[in-house]
């Protein structure tokens, strides 16, 4: 089952049941609505009968909008790990991003003029569709409603001014997630889906999900282990080799590039790099 957010007239938005060439609108504003519903929010989804609206050209909202919680990964995959020089962690190295950042999957990406190190970072992303607590990695898999595409764009010039990233990860309306979340089931728990970010028509990263150090169900875990899960949540789970600032020299995004990032079975992102639109006189 793929499950999205579809923004509709003055502001609204709702969830929605991809069914081949339409989107089945379900009684819940969001998807992460949908997941807070409580146990049984997929039956409920898989038996709604609502309004279909055509799949093409459908506006799509972040999959989980307004998630209380947004985790990221960082140095994850064994080939960054080497492209960056860093040693493999013993623990996930986990960041924060905010729900202003997130954006939808074909959504521009507006370049800020604080910034002249705006990277790409493709990633698969974890959508949480029960609580959990301390939850043993072997149950892990049970907690995820299903699997996302996010593409961490990432101002490196920010991020690295201190040793912490936050501030180089959640810069406003800069984030895009979706298409769809995908139910395990459809994709394997996407322990093995090829994933690729291009920039106009170069592929730039290129890899597998099974190359990541700490799986899904892992992450969790840890995470789980200082604070509770809740449905929606969405995790980051890392990027592969291939970014921008690992470069030499580094090559970052410009006003007039378009992203793409794919992951087998999940579909892909496609969102344009656009300058910012100056400030009106006086301001």
């Amino acid at each position: 089952m793929r499950l999205g957010t579809i923004r509709l007239d003055e502001g609204a938005t709702a969830a929605g049941r991809l069914d081949e060439d339409r989107i089945t609108l379900l009684p819940y504003e969001d998807v992460g609505a949908l997941l807070a519903s409580g146990p049984g929010w997929r039956e409920r989804a898989e038996g709604a009968d609502g309004r279909p609206v055509p799949a093409s050209g459908a506006d799509l909202a972040p999959v989980t909008p307004h998630p209380e919680k947004i985790l990221c990964v960082g140095v994850n995959y064994r080939d960054h790990i080497a492209e960056v020089g860093a040693e493999p962690p013993e623990h996930p190295t986990i960041f924060a991003k905010y729900a202003r950042s997130l954006i939808g999957p074909y959504d521009d990406i507006t370049l800020p003029t604080g910034s002249d190190a705006v990277d790409w970072e493709v990633e698969l992303g974890v959508v949480i569709g029960e609580t959990v607590r301390d939850v043993r990695a072997d149950r892990a898999w049970d907690a995820i409603a299903g699997y996302t595409i996010v593409n961490d764009i990432s101002m490196r010039d920010w991020q690295f001014r201190t040793s912490q990233f936050l501030q180089g990860k959640t810069f406003e309306a800069s984030t895009p997630v979706g298409p769809y979340l995908v139910t395990p089931d459809e994709v394997g728990h996407a322990r093995a889906c090829v994933l690729t970010c291009a920039v106009d028509d170069d592929v730039m990263q290129k890899s597998v999900t099974s190359e990541l150090v700490f799986s899904a169900a892992e992450i969790i875990s840890y995470i789980s282990s200082f604070i509770t899960l809740v449905p929606g949540d969405l995790i980051a789970t890392g990027t592969p080799g291939g970014v921008g600032g690992a470069r030499k020299p580094p090559v970052y995004l410009a006003p007039g590039q378009t992203v793409t990032s794919r992951i087998d079975g999940l579909g892909e992102l496609v969102n344009r790099c656009v300058a910012p639109t100056p400030a009106p006189a006086g301001r």
